[in-house]
């Protein structure tokens, strides 16, 4: 099997393996993203973390958790085989000779290039996905009578098709979308490397065993968010926003509205539902993707 082949099957159930861990996660958090700001003397809809959970298991039961995942669930598969195989294709390219270990400043840009590429497939998926998981807590706002309610992944994508602009109307929240990958992913990988060579003792980690990549991928994951997590939010509201009769105009507008009314705080809304996540998916992730990279050959 070859290296491009490998990496499309490992990053498929690397993927896999995020998703399933860390999508009830991904689901609070964009909740939590999306509701409105409360009026004056009025409390938001959700109180934290922990009430967008109690809200969404007494309304919609344990698969409310897992709204919207079959959009990324039909394409982890696309999405992670893209990330690590551009990323171990720039790994060829950079290399003095083959096998040689790169520097984690040569991993930083591979992860930055591979973020390049996977924004084209993340855009219109994450589009839908938070289309769904968000129509519950858009429903309550005062625009919800000209809100549509969306039966699936294939009806969110029927209606944007239609309605919003045809295939352009699937890449809405194209710029912050990139500003997110292209960053987040040249830390995550230029973060997994440095921690794998520091506990490896040196730039040989082909003798490290899985508890050293579960923290490894753990940490990088949570590095991800550190860097780039206003950027998902502002991504967040641009996608959600009504075709219509949107409240933002742009990326700048939205990072201005949100700042404006609710300060630094409203930037890092969800916040804590995507550290909680980022941890054990990612240390998922990467433990699945070198287990199965390591049992190819």
């Amino acid at each position: 099997m070859g290296d491009v082949a490998k990496d499309l099957t490992s990053g498929t159930i690397g993927g896999a393996a995020q998703l399933i861990v860390g999508h009830p996660f991904d689901t609070i958090k964009v909740k939590l993203q999306s509701q409105p700001a409360p009026l004056p003397g009025q409390p938001p809809k959700y109180a934290g973390a922990m009430d967008a959970v109690k809200q969404t298991l007494a309304a919609e039961g344990p698969r409310g958790l897992y709204k919207g995942m079959g959009a990324p669930l039909a394409t982890v598969a696309a999405f992670n085989a893209v990330l690590f195989t551009v990323r171990g294709q720039m790994e060829a390219l950079l290399r003095s000779e083959p096998g040689a270990t790169l520097t984690v400043g040569q991993q930083v840009i591979c992860g930055a290039g591979a973020g390049v590429a996977v924004s084209f497939l993340a855009c219109p998926t994450e589009l839908i996905k938070c289309r769904l998981q968000a129509q519950s807590v858009l429903a309550d706002s005062a625009s919800a009578g000209v809100l549509v309610k969306y039966g699936g992944p294939m009806d969110v994508a029927r209606h944007v098709l239609k309605s919003e602009g045809g295939v352009r109307g699937l890449f809405k929240g194209m710029v912050p979308t990139l500003a997110r990958e292209v960053p987040g992913n040249a830390v995550v990988f230029g973060v997994y490397e440095a921690l794998k060579q520091y506990m490896a003792g040196g730039p040989d980690t082909s003798k490290l065993g899985r508890g050293s990549f579960i923290v490894a991928g753990g940490l990088a994951g949570a590095a991800f968010w550190l860097t780039v997590y206003p950027t998902d939010v502002i991504k967040s509201v641009i996608q959600v926003d009504d075709y219509k009769n949107p409240k933002y105009t742009g990326s700048i507008n939205a990072f201005r509205r949100i700042f404006a009314s609710e300060g630094l705080k409203g930037l890092y809304k969800g916040f804590g539902p995507a550290m909680a996540r980022s941890v054990p998916a990612n240390a998922a992730c990467f433990l699945a993707y070198e287990v199965t990279r390591s049992s190819l050959g």
